[in-house]
C-alpha cells in the first residue's frame, strides 16, 4: 500500500471515503487509499505509517492506548474523521509534536436528526412495533396494549448543549418540550432557545422526562449517567445517547431498563461498540441503531473534505482550522 505521487506530502487513509473526497485525497496528496474498505489493525496501520507523513483516521479503527508513542517520526499530522477523538491520547501526540485535528460543526444536524430520531423511537415503541408488523403479531394489539409514551409537551434534558445539544433544542421546541440543560458553563443568551440552565447535573435530573446525552466523552464525564444519576430521574423516563458510549454506566441503565423504573431508552453509541453489552438486545424497551449519526452522503463528505481542509493547511505551513492540540 505505497503512496501514488511524487513531491506531495504522503498520507495514509485508513477506511474507504466517499468517492469525492477520495479523488480530491488522490489529487492532493501522495496518497495511500483503501477502496476495499478493509479493517486495518492497530500494528498494520504503524507498519505502513512510516511511509507517510500523516494520517487520516476514524473512530472505527481500533488504536489502543500505546497506538501514538509507537508511531513512526514520519508522523506529522492527525486528522481523524470524527468530531469525538477519544480514540486518540491528545496529550500523547503533543508529547510527540504530533498535530491532531478533527471535524467539528458539519455533522450537527444529521447527529441532532438522530437524537430525534432515538427519542420519538424509543418513546412510541418503533423497534417493538416494527418487529410486531414483521413478525405478523399486529392482531395482537388492543386498546390498552402495547402502548408508547408521549414526546410532544414533555421535558427534555440535554447533557451538553454545545453544537449538537444546541441543534436538538431547537428541534425538540417543534414538539412543545420544556427544554432543560446542563454544561460546564451556560451558553450565550442568544444561543440557549428559552431553555433553562442547571449548573448541577444533579438538579437537571428530577426535570426531565427524557434524558439526551450530548457532551464529549472526557474524563469528567466517562461514566456519568449511572446508576445514582438515572435514580434521580422521574419515574418511566426515557434515556437516549448520540454522543459515546462510555458516558452512561451500561450495567446501571440495562438494570432500569429491566426493572421498569426507566420506560425506555435509544442509544446509537455503545462502550466497546460494535462488541456491545449482549443484554440490550434481550430488551424490548430500547430502540438500538449502529452508531449512524453521522451517516449520510452529504455529512460523510463534508466531514471527509474537513480532514482534506486541515491537512492542506498544515502541510502549507499554516494553523489547521480544527485544531485540537496546542501550537
Amino acid at each position: 500500500m505505497a503512496p501514488t505521487g511524487h513531491g506531495k506530502p504522503r498520507i495514509l487513509v485508513t477506511r474507504k471515503m466517499m468517492p469525492d473526497v477520495e479523488r480530491r485525497i488522490a489529487a492532493a496528496f501522495a496518497a495511500s487509499l483503501n477502496p476495499d474498505d478493509r479493517p486495518m489493525g492497530r500494528d498494520e496501520i504503524l507498519a505502513l505509517a512510516a511511509s507517510h507523513d500523516g494520517l487520516l483516521l476514524t473512530s472505527f479503527d481500533k488504536l489502543g492506548p500505546a497506538f501514538i508513542p509507537a508511531l513512526p517520526d514520519t508522523i506529522r499530522i492527525i486528522a481523524t474523521h470524527s468530531v469525538g477523538y477519544d480514540h486518540l491520547s491528545i496529550p500523547q501526540a503533543e508529547a510527540r509534536g504530533i498535530v491532531v485535528t478533527n471535524t467539528p460543526g458539519v455533522l450537527t444536524d444529521a447527529t441532532a436528526d438522530i437524537a430525534l430520531l432515538l427519542i420519538l423511537g424509543a418513546a412510541r415503541g418503533a423497534s417493538w412495533g416494527d418487529r410486531m408488523v414483521r413478525e405478523n403479531r399486529w392482531g395482537a394489539t388492543t386498546l390498552v396494549s402495547p402502548m408508547g409514551h408521549d414526546v410532544s409537551g414533555q421535558r427534555l434534558g440535554i447533557l451538553g448543549m454545545g453544537r449538537i445539544g444546541q441543534a436538538v433544542a431547537r428541534r425538540a421546541r417543534g414538539f412543545g418540550m420544556a427544554i432543560h440543560y446542563h454544561s460546564r458553563q451556560p451558553v450565550a443568551a442568544e444561543d440557549a432557545l428559552g431553555t433553562t440552565y442547571h449548573a448541577r447535573f444533579a438538579d437537571m435530573l428530577p426535570q426531565c422526562d427524557f434524558l439526551s446525552v450530548n457532551c464529549a466523552s472526557t474524563p469528567d464525564t466517562r461514566g456519568m449517567v449511572d446508576a445514582a444519576a438515572l435514580a434521580l430521574l422521574p419515574e418511566g423516563a426515557i434515556v437516549v445517547n448520540t454522543a459515546r458510549g462510555d458516558i452512561v454506566d451500561d450495567g446501571a441503565l440495562i438494570a432500569a431498563l429491566g426493572s421498569g423504573r426507566l420506560a425506555a431508552a435509544g442509544l446509537d453509541v455503545f462502550k466497546g461498540e460494535p462488541d456491545i453489552d449482549p443484554r440490550y438486545r434481550d430488551l424490548d424497551n430500547v430502540f438500538l441503531l449502529p452508531h449512524i449519526g453521522s451517516a449520510t452522503p452529504r455529512t460523510r463528505s463534508a466531514m471527509g473534505h474537513k480532514c482534506i481542509d486541515n491537512l492542506l493547511q498544515f502541510f502549507r505551513g499554516e494553523r489547521p482550522a480544527d485544531l485540537l492540540t496546542r501550537a
